[in-house]
Parts: C-alpha cells; sequence; structure tokens
C-alpha cells in the first residue's frame, strides 16, 4: 500500500488548483454557424469561459429582421415602405437611413437606398420580376432619389409617398456590427465575424497571428467553383466585397446584373467585376463597396484615393478579355506573399 504525506496531497492539490486557474484564464476558441438575412453567417472567438454565445447572436438577428429586412412584411422597413407614419422607428432603422444618406450625398448618388423600386422591378427584391421596359423604367427612375427623404422629429417624410427603401448595401455589413458590439460588451477581445462575406476582425488572433480573409477570384459563371485570389490579414477592420458574377439573372441572351445604377434605372454594363473595401465598420465598407460597383473602377478608384481611412482592391475586364487589377497601397501591405 502506497502511503501519501498530508504535506504532499496539499502541494499536489495546490497543483491542480493553480492548473485550473491558468486553464480558466487561457482563452479558447468557440465557433459557430448559423443563417440569417437569406445567407449565413460565421463567428469565431476565444473566450476564457468557453461560453456559447450563438443564441444571444441569433435573437439579435431576429430583432434586427424585425427593423429592416424588407423579407419580413411587418417590419419597421417594410411599414414605413407602405407609407405608415405611426411607425416607431428603432435605433437600427435610424442608423441605416443616417449612414445610406450620407453615402448617397459622398457618392452624388451612386449609392442610393431610394432604389427599391427598381430593385424590385428587375427581380431582386421579395417578389418577382417585371416585365422591363423603358417606359417601366422611366416611371420608376422618378421615385428614386435620396434627396427626396428625410427625418423630422424622428419621423420619415417622403416628397413622394411612393417612394420606398432598400437597406441591403448596408444593413447585412450593421448586422456584423452589431455582432462585435455584442461580442465585445461580453469582454470578448479576439474575434472574427462573417455575414454572408461582410466581415469584421478585431485585434489579433491570441497566438499573436492575424486574422486572414480570402478575396474571390471573379468567376465566368455563378455556378462556377470559388476560388481564392488574395489573401488579407485584418485586425481592428472590416472588410466587403460586392461583384457582379454570382447575383444575376440571364433573359433573352442578356445578363441582368443585381447592381442597378439609380441615374440609368438600368443595371451597370461597365467593366469592374468587383470591388473589396476595407473600413473603420462593415456597414461603411458594405455601402462604398456598392457604391463603387455602380461607379465603375475609374472614377472609384479616384474616390478611394482622397478619402482616408478606407482600402480597396479593384478588378475588372481589360481589352481582349484581360483581368486588370488594382489595389491601394494599404490594402497592398496587408496582402499575404
Amino acid at each position: 500500500m502506497i502511503r501519501i504525506s498530508k504535506a504532499v496531497m496539499v502541494l499536489f492539490a495546490a497543483a491542480i488548483m493553480l492548473a485550473a486557474c491558468q486553464s480558466e484564464k487561457t482563452p479558447t476558441p468557440v465557433s459557430f454557424v448559423g443563417e440569417a438575412q437569406g445567407t449565413y453567417y460565421l463567428v469565431t472567438y476565444f473566450d476564457a469561459k468557453s461560453r456559447d454565445l450563438q443564441p444571444e447572436v441569433d435573437s439579435l438577428l431576429k430583432a434586427f429582421d424585425q427593423s429592416v429586412s424588407l423579407w419580413e412584411p411587418e417590419s419597421i422597413l417594410s411599414r414605413v415602405n407602405r407609407g405608415d407614419s405611426l411607425v416607431d422607428l428603432d435605433l437600427v432603422f435610424l442608423y441605416n437611413f443616417k449612414l445610406s444618406h450620407q453615402v448617397a450625398e459622398a457618392t452624388s448618388g451612386a449609392f442610393d437606398f431610394t432604389v427599391a423600386p427598381l430593385v424590385r422591378a428587375y427581380g431582386f427584391g421579395p417578389k418577382g420580376r417585371s416585365e422591363i421596359t423603358p417606359k417601366l423604367i422611366d416611371s420608376l427612375k422618378s421615385l428614386v432619389d435620396y434627396r427626396k427623404v428625410r427625418l423630422e422629429n424622428g419621423r420619415v417624410v417622403k416628397d413622394d409617398p411612393r417612394i420606398s427603401f432598400d437597406f441591403n448595401a448596408v444593413a447585412q455589413g450593421y448586422s456584423v456590427d452589431l455582432i462585435a458590439q455584442l461580442l465585445l460588451a461580453r469582454s470578448i477581445e479576439s474575434f472574427i465575424v462573417d455575414v454572408g462575406g461582410e466581415i469584421y476582425a478585431h485585434n489579433k488572433k491570441p497566438d499573436g497571428n492575424n486574422w486572414l480573409v480570402g478575396i474571390e477570384t471573379p468567376a465566368e459563371v455563378k455556378t462556377d467553383d470559388r476560388h481564392v485570389g488574395s489573401v488579407v490579414r485584418v485586425e481592428n477592420k472590416a472588410i466587403a466585397t460586392s461583384g457582379n458574377y454570382r447575383k444575376y439573372y440571364e433573359k433573352d441572351g442578356i445578363r441582368y446584373s443585381h447592381t442597378i445604377d439609380p441615374k440609368t434605372g438600368y443595371p451597370v454594363e461597365h467593366s469592374l467585376l468587383s470591388v473589396t473595401v476595407m473600413a473603420e465598420n462593415a456597414a461603411l465598407a458594405d455601402a462604398y463597396a456598392t457604391a463603387f460597383m455602380v461607379m465603375g473602377h475609374e472614377q472609384a478608384i479616384s474616390f478611394v484615393e482622397q478619402y482616408r481611412g478606407m482600402e480597396a482592391h479593384f478588378i475588372w475586364s481589360g481589352s481582349q478579355g484581360s483581368i486588370e487589377t488594382y489595389t491601394t497601397q494599404g490594402l497592398l501591405e496587408l496582402i499575404e506573399d
């Protein structure tokens, strides 16, 4: 029989307690995936308590949809679009409205959240598409102008009651920002949030390595496999990509992109295939990625080079089918070799 002295037992117990304390202080990876806004979401973080925060994230995203989703008939956005002047506007709606208006002004209407009637007509909204004719487009263009809407005393005021909003080009990014805020409120210091390709990464991983985000190479058709062209180190920044090579439909041999030019009323036809924007938050990156897709690469490159704190990567079709790219210096320095 082996006898263990009391002193050894005390030392052994102390060692177990010390190991347990050290284990509690060592952040462990937690990751989960779900569905929201008609796409996926993926959250990964390091937490010393190994908490599962997915129920909280799901609750946040459900409440988010009740504010700004076009697919929820009783959301605040849907009610505003129907002309309900009595609906109470929450902070999520107000943020989306104000940021959308800000980006619309900054881009001289290349980004315009009142483009909803055109988006619906082309079939990129909750309902089926209309028969596109020049007469229809001309009539709908009269309802597209961000300068004809405003906030007064906490209410939306429209110069024409038929004007309606589409926050899809900013809301998905903003949902990323809200999840990030939730994680920070739970004292999570190292994480990455991805909602349908709109991403925010906070700090480095505990081992000192960066979070890495891939930039997809544009596909010829939307069913092609995905291929990563570049990998970017992301820290305390958001990154969003917009492109016309996945979301479109074809009719009578014509490809209709989901990126609608608010000024012409028709899908964009320039050579820009995709743009990736890095900014301080995902809502901003999301909105400007859409705006740049409307502008085209020449105008967008000129714009981003004058915008402090924003970086971008552009891919477009060159002459004779060549693929051309341009990356701002700040983003170029973050691309992995």
